[in-house]
């Protein structure tokens, strides 16, 4: 079959319509979720993907960056300033795995394991400030997880 035919109903008007994108709404609601965040993180000097990792480390301490990475759908040109700030402020250690040189170990110190008592009801105030109900809530994350899961990345 050819393009021509396959594409015959294809209606490139419409499709280029801000209201008909599925990114768009994504987009906006990624960012309006994210700033959400900002009143209760900025009193703890963090950013919201500084809270992400920590969130990784809280949960996972002494991971690779590559585990970090991999966890987060970051790649490590993002996460690498991130986390020299984040050891330079105290929080992680970063050292060589022993096993392999090329690994690099993440690893929370006191100060930063003391961070998650003092942000431990940031989840709490930023699900208050979201009116939608928990079912609703449940079915977004599974829906958005499979929209990551099924992502076809072109590789063009």
């Amino acid at each position: 079959m050819s393009d021509n035919n396959r594409n015959a109903g294809y209606d490139f008007k419409e499709a280029m319509k801000l209201s008909n994108q599925l990114c768009f709404p994504l987009y906006a609601a990624a960012r309006n979720m994210t700033s959400l965040y900002t009143p209760y993180l900025k009193p703890l000097g963090l950013t919201y993907t500084q809270y992400i990792v920590f969130l990784v480390l809280w949960e996972h301490d002494g991971i690779s960056i590559g585990e970090i990475c991999e966890q987060l759908l970051l790649d490590s040109g993002t996460l690498s300033p991130l986390l020299k700030k984040m050891q330079q402020s105290g929080y992680i250690v970063k050292a060589r795995s022993n096993q392999d040189d090329r690994v690099v170990i993440v690893t929370l110190t006191d100060k930063g394991r003391a961070l998650q008592e003092q942000a431990k009801d940031v989840p709490l105030q930023v699900a208050q400030c979201i009116d939608l109900p928990p079912e609703k809530a449940e079915m977004l994350y599974g829906l958005l997880h499979e929209l990551l899961d099924n992502q076809k990345v072109s590789k063009e």
